[in-house]
């Protein structure tokens, strides 16, 4: 029942809402399934909220929606300190075996212009349902156009610390997600996503990489 709701208000966010909505076909070790995305990023007079929604599609026996995972980010700008906002955070999910863990973050964002990027950077207060006591994240988000904006760079970074049941202690955690983009038109994108990992799976020594496939609509 529970995942069954999440999934309810999730679609209901996605029909309001979405700006696109992508289909990734993941082709790291022992994945070989399909990930849709739903994502939405839309600026006001206060601010900019941002959301996105996974869904694993790796059920056994009929491949239907296995894993749900959404992260939503409110912004809000801080009168005068030019560039510099206050965001509230808050990451939740369910699968198989159970909660991903909601986490609750808050902090500050500030764009970091490089000439040619602009990294728009959060740091963050961490509170992990999942991680021993409070931890901090750093995350920094990017978006380069070439060619006239037909070619697209984009992703994330995020850093932060956790003590999990497969960590000894608190350690630092890595999970980044770079996208090309090729923009056949103003609606249809095909691309490419790479998952780069270290600590962030249960279990695994080193840094994982698992690359995908994948289409966009905008809307």
């Amino acid at each position: 029942m529970r995942k069954f709701i999440l999934f309810f208000i999730l679609f209901m966010a996605w029909q309001t809402f979405a700006q696109n909505i992508q289909l990734h076909y993941d082709m790291g070790e022992d994945r070989e399934y399909f990930t849709s995305t739903i994502e939405m990023f839309r600026p006001d007079e206060y601010g900019a909220t941002f959301f996105f929604v996974d869904f694993d599609f790796n059920q056994t026996g009929n491949n239907s929606i296995s894993l749900a995972y959404f992260e939503i980010a409110r912004y809000i700008t801080i009168p005068g300190a030019k560039g510099l906002s206050g965001t509230i955070q808050y990451n939740d999910g369910t699968a198989p075996w159970g909660p991903l863990g909601h986490i609750v973050m808050g902090g500050v964002s500030y764009p970091i212009d490089l000439g040619f990027v602009t990294l728009n950077t959060d740091l963050l207060y961490r509170k992990d349902y999942l991680s021993e006591g409070s931890d901090v994240q750093l995350t920094t988000v990017w978006f380069i156009p070439f060619l006239d904006g037909k070619l697209e760079f984009k992703g994330f970074l995020d850093i932060w610390t956790g003590d999990y049941w497969y960590t000894d202690g608190k350690e630092m955690v890595l999970l980044t997600e770079p996208q090309l983009w090729y923009n056949i038109d103003k609606h249809l994108a095909v691309g490419s996503e790479i998952e780069i990992s270290n600590n962030f799976l249960p279990l695994t020594d080193g840094i994982e990489i698992k690359p995908t496939l994948a289409l966009k609509w905008n809307f």
